[in-house]
Parts: structure tokens; sequence; C-alpha cells
């Protein structure tokens, strides 16, 4: 990916919905050459989109001219009775809220075969016939992402072209979100390249989106780029740039990398959202880096975010994992005394904890101390219990203290009461 020249149009992020509008609209005439040289040619989808059947079933609704100098003309016309019964539970199911003219293109759309036309000729016919307004592309995209019909994008970059589109960087910002998802590196650049050659700037928006396209596909080396291009900008990096780009240092095994990132963040006063920690906390403990987890952690807390269940049960699977159980009871406990009750998970990783350094007493006196607090055990817990006694062979031994503690519980409380 080239270096960009690129300026801060904008510090708000959309949704990956074509439904959406966007309030600053950027009008823009664009160059006749399109993204596909070449007619679109894209399989079924998985509800089994198949072929219209164009026969006497058919009704010509109007006829428009495809460029200057092309002789070849599209006819609009209308779906017939003879389509799949996947193709009619389709359209049966489109939202009422749709106008005529919207509701005519989605039911092209899913009855579409590449076979029978191109994608442009179908768009041109209806942008001709319908002279839709940017609301009626923006129900179609809707309507398409709606039904995850496989040729949302191809239509929302073919929309890009049409003038009654009104396209904006948001846009083409989504687009490249929709292709990253689906990991179509080659793709997203080529919207990207694109967008430039129409005059539109990248910015930090953008640019995040091609981080976290190269971070899922495991391409660190352009997540770095593209992240120093978001500097380049002369703007603050926000909290999704910056969570961008620590994401891509823990996918490629690099969280010590991420957490400078974090450090960064804090000392400007911006703080990462919880799924980033959590991944970041995730990642220090399935390598059994307690003080890393430790620090992340703390780190969680110092950003106002209250740990969970979870959260906690990371920090006890580290101290497992790096065969520290004084410290993995301490954490235990200290979710306890913060008013979290123990998950099965988190009563199974102590369990664990003490498997590992062969600390049977150690684990009956944890088990004997959450039966008195009316905590029972899980299924994941039980099972790794009873696996841990078969082994050692001496199920009936534990049974028979766990029986006279329980006697003993119940004879304190007849005294007692």
């Amino acid at each position: 990916m080239g270096s960009f020249a690129c300026i801060m149009l904008s510090n708000s992020y959309p949704k990956c919905s074509f439904g959406d509008e966007i309030s600053n609209t950027l009008n823009c005439h664009f160059p006749e050459k399109f993204f596909f040289q070449k007619p679109v040619n894209v399989g079924h989808s998985r509800l089994n989109f198949g072929p219209v059947l164009v026969g006497s079933n058919v009704e010509e609704k109007g006829t428009v001219e495809m460029g200057e100098g092309e002789k070849k003309r599209f006819k609009w016309i209308e779906i017939g009775p003879n389509i799949t019964e996947a193709q009619k539970m389709a359209i049966s199911q489109l939202s009422l809220k749709m106008t005529k003219r919207c509701k005519a293109l989605v039911k092209q759309i899913i009855c579409f075969s590449p076979e029978e036309r191109s994608l442009y000729d179908l768009l041109a016919a209806w942008v001709k016939i319908m002279k839709p307004r940017r609301a009626d592309w923006l129900s179609v995209l809707k309507e398409l992402g709606r039904l995850d019909h496989p040729l949302l994008l191809e239509v929302a970059e073919l929309a890009l072209l049409e003038e009654s589109f009104e396209a904006n960087i948001r846009d083409y910002t989504k687009i490249i979100d929709g292709y990253g998802k689906q990991n179509r590196l080659q793709d997203a650049e080529n919207t990207l390249s694109a967008m430039k050659r129409r005059g539109f700037i990248c910015d930090q928006v953008t640019l995040t989106a091609m981080i976290n396209m190269y971070s899922k596909a495991g391409n660190l080396e352009l997540a770095e780029k593209t992240f120093e291009e978001i500097k380049l900008l002369g703007h603050p990096l926000d909290k999704r740039s910056y969570g961008s780009m620590i994401m891509a240092y823990i996918r490629a095994g690099m969280p010590d990398q991420g957490e400078i990132l974090v450090k960064e963040m804090e000392a400007k006063e911006i703080y990462a959202g919880r799924e980033v920690y959590k991944a970041l906390l995730r990642a220090y403990s399935n390598t059994g880096d307690a003080e890393g987890a430790q620090r992340v952690f703390d780190a969680i807390q110092f950003a106002g975010i209250f740990p969970d269940v979870k959260l906690c049960a990371l920090l006890i699977n580290a101290y497992r994992v790096a065969g520290q159980t004084q410290k993995a009871h301490v954490a235990f406990e200290n979710m306890r005394r913060s008013g979290l009750e123990p998950s099965d998970k988190s009563i199974a990783l102590m369990l664990a904890a003490y498997e590992k350094e062969n600390k049977l007493n150690k684990a009956l006196d944890f088990l004997i101390d959450l039966e008195r607090d009316g905590i029972v055990l899980g299924k994941e817990a039980s099972e790794l219990l009873a696996a841990w006694f078969q082994r050692l062979g001496v199920v009936e031994e534990v049974e028979l203290v766990l029986r006279e503690y329980s006697a003993k519980e119940a004879s304190c409380e007849v005294h007692s009461s």
C-alpha cells in the first residue's frame, strides 16, 4: 500500500450499515471508469438465489441506452412466476417500508444471474427509469445487508459512481470495512485507491478500517505502516485507532508492544475499550505472564472499568499457568470480596492450579470453604475434580472426608439453633 497524503476530515466512526445516512455529504462527479471492467461474476449465496427466467412470464417496462457509442441496450423486465422457491421466499420477506422503486430493484438483484446480464446494466436501467435519490440507494443497500446478499458490496461499489447516490468518504469506508471482514484485502485496497483517484482524501476513520483489516489478516507490517500514516495526519489519535493497532500486536503475539500503546494512551488520558483490555489480558494469561496480566488488570481498573468474573478468571489463569497458586487464590478471594459470584470456570481454574502443584489438602480446604458459603460446583469444576481424584485413586477417601465435614456442619447448626 503506497503512502498517503491525508488530512483529517471526520472523527465520527460509522456503523457498518448502508442504511445509516451520513449528515455531511460530499457531492462529486466521477470519471467514467468503473471498478469493474467486466460484469461482476458472483456465485449464488447461501439462500440459493438463482437466475430469473425470462420468457412469456415477463413484461417489458423500458429501454435504456448504455453509453453514447454503444449499441448495447438493456430492457427492464418484471419478475415472472417461474422463479425458485428460495427466491419467492426472499421476495416475500422484503421490508414493507421500502418504496416500490426500491423493491423493484431488490427483487431483480435477488433473481440476478450474471449469465443473463451484467450487474452494471441492471443498475443503469434502474437509475434511468426510476430516477432514484440517495435515500433510495441507502434503502436498497440496507435491505441487501439484512438479507446478507452476496452482491451487497458490488452493488455498493457501483452505486458510488452514480451521481444520484451522492457518494461521500464514509460510503467508501463502509465498503473497505466490509471487504476487510471478508478478508478481501485486494478489493479493499482497490476501493481505497479508487476513492483517492476520485478526489476524496483519506482520514483517520478510513485508515483505521485498513488497520483492522491488516490486523485480522495477520499482516502486522502493513498495519504498522498504516498506523504511522495516521500519525502523519497531524491530528490526535483516538481510542479506536489505538485499539486497532493494539489488537494487531496482540494477534501478532506481541502483547508487550500493545501494552506500550496502552501506556501511551494513559499519558494522554485516553482509555481503550473493555474488549481491547480483555484481549491484552488474555494474551498474557494464556502464556502465563502473571506480571503482565496483573499490570493489565490494574490498568483496567485505572481506566474506570469494573472487572467482571471473566476478567478475574483470566488473571487467575495467568497465575495458574505460572505455577503461582497462592497468588491465584488471592485473586480468587479478591473477586469474591468485590461482590462477584465465582463462576464455574474460575472455580475450575483454582482446582487446576492446586492439581498442577499436587496440593490435594489445599484443594479440599478450598472446596470446604465454598460449600460453607453455599457455592455448588458446576459441570466443568466437577468433571475436573472427579478426573483428578480418579487419577490419585482417592475417590472414596475424599467422599468420606466431605461426608464427615457435612455431618459436623449440620451438627453445629443444630446446636447453635
